[in-house]
């Protein structure tokens, strides 16, 4: 008992050794601005919140699409899922520290063969025959037999001398911090699905009601030409041109009621509902959401705490770094405290009395002299690992920083566009009613009409299609600048600071 007493203080006094690198977070290089920050007006620092970004749109269909999306979105359930499962993997890590207890019970009865050696020590001595049953005490003649009854605990313990054990929970703690930010990552991802499918489908529906508009003039310019027709005024000619305009008008409807009714579908599926469960909530036509007058775009450095993707792969990162020291605590001793109290009795009726226990104790030393290189090639890959890590984490910080560069750009391009496309608009219109009212005149044919309403139709559905880009294109930016996750203000403590949970 004395040996292990001292085996316990001496594992005690060097538990505080702890092998395998510190982890020290990564330096992560940004430039001091975006190239093309200036395309989109910046917000006041007093909104720089992203959390919930579609508030900004001022749609409350789409604000409540988002939130029934966070609520009931299959992916989002999935890493919840995983958040829990990576909290419980933490007190799997965690127990290894621990002494184990454990409790067993048994009855063993022993039945002596007849035809064993035994039977003839027994005639030796005198005893019963080859066909004798009796027993007594711990012994049984041949023919005979025992019963033994044990009751008792066993532990064990494996004193984290060199902290591998520590390391394997440094690691799985980083790892449900991983969980978590993915899970945000998972939410920013979900927020901009259904707005983009949202922003898609009024922008269908504008381009059904612009479709619609035109069948309208195009139904009355028939009647003119009809009546022109009539007397005399034009052939046969002019009358079929603007049929096969009208026909042409109406063939652009299938088209886009199916793909409407697809984005319909998609917002069903985000929402974790069936595909067609939406159908009667946004079949009806709405406004096209305007887009925020400004965008708290930031700074390059604020990417780092506020994309969840980036907070994911810097938590990946120290996962892996603690796991080096799980390896290299391969390399140590190990130290082990066992024992075990038992109370023994062939009579079942004074098992637990004082005469009937019986007790060991044995402390233990185990120490790796050869195995093949193993651990050291174990230790090697767990680094290269770590250097994995270290780049994902450095191209998450680059893709993040591209992704907000790109947004960037095809918002000001797209801004650009839809200004002229407001220019051509307008333009046409006023060509339009120019031909119109030549040939109501007879100063021209029906060419001139033609063009002109071919004209206004494309500026028309390319404005409204440009109005749409614009919408999703801040949609793009907002999630590349990290909207659309909360802050819950409960703080977890990591190896690289205090990270909001």
């Amino acid at each position: 008992m004395s040996r292990c007493l001292a085996i316990l203080l001496t594992a005690t006094t060097l538990s505080a050794c702890t092998v395998g690198p510190n982890y020290k977070e990564p330096d992560a290089p940004t430039p001091l601005a975006y190239a093309d920050a200036s395309a989109v007006p910046a917000g006041a620092a007093t909104q720089a919140d992203l959390s919930v970004w579609w508030a900004q749109f001022r749609d409350p269909e789409l604000s409540s699409l988002i939130g029934r999306a966070m609520q009931g979105n299959l992916d989002l359930r999935s890493a919840v899922s995983r958040i829990r499962e990576a909290r419980e993997q933490e007190i799997v890590a965690g127990a290894a520290a621990m002494p184990q207890l454990n409790a067993a019970a048994d009855v063993n009865h022993t039945h002596i063969s007849q035809n064993s050696g035994l039977s003839e020590l027994a005639n030796l001595f005198g005893g019963g025959g080859s066909g004798s049953g009796g027993s007594g005490g711990g012994f049984a003649l041949p023919g005979g037999g025992f019963t033994t009854y044990t009751l008792g605990f066993d532990a064990s313990w494996e004193i984290d001398v060199f902290g591998g054990t520590r390391r394997a929970v440094e690691a799985a703690e980083a790892k449900s911090e991983q969980a978590v930010w993915t899970s945000r990552d998972s939410e920013v991802t979900v927020a901009a699905e259904v707005a983009n499918d949202y922003l898609t489908l009024r922008a269908l529906q504008r381009q059904t009601a612009v479709a619609n508009e035109e069948i309208g003039q195009q139904q009355q310019t028939l009647s003119l030409v009809r009546a022109r027709r009539k007397f005399g005024f034009v052939t046969d000619l002019d009358v079929r041109q603007q049929q096969a305009q009208l026909s042409t008008a109406r063939a652009t409807l299938p088209d886009l009621d199916a793909e409407a009714r697809a984005q319909i579908h998609a917002l069903g599926v985000l929402l974790g509902e069936q595909p067609e469960s939406l159908e009667n909530e946004l079949a009806t036509p709405s406004a096209l959401p305007a887009g925020p007058p400004g965008v708290p775009v930031g700074l390059p450095s604020d990417l780092l705490r506020r994309r969840p993707d980036i907070r994911a792969a810097e938590r990946a990162l120290a996962a892996s770094n603690a796991q080096i020291g799980v390896a290299v605590a391969d390399l140590y001793p190990k130290f082990d405290l066992t024992g075990a109290f038992d109370f023994v009795s062939l009579d079942l009726r004074h098992l637990l009395d004082l005469s009937s226990r019986q007790y060991s104790a044995m402390g233990a030393v185990s120490w790796p002299i050869f195995a093949g290189g193993k651990i050291r090639a174990n230790i090697g890959a767990m680094k290269e690992e770590d250097l994995q890590a270290v780049y994902a984490y450095q191209k998450s910080v680059a893709g993040a920083l591209q992704d907000v560069e790109d947004a960037l750009t095809r918002y000001g391009d797209e801004e650009t566009k839809n200004a002229a496309l407001h220019d051509t608009l307008a333009q046409a219109l006023g060509a339009g009613s120019i031909a119109v009212s030549q040939y109501r005149a007879g100063l021209s044919d029906f060419t001139p009409v033609l063009t002109a309403q071919g004209t206004q139709l494309n500026a028309q559905n390319q404005l409204v299609q440009s109005d749409g880009a614009l919408d999703r294109d801040l949609v793009s930016l907002y999630k590349a600048l990290g909207g659309g996750w909360k802050d819950t203000g409960s703080p977890v403590k990591t190896k690289a600071g205090w990270f909001a949970q």
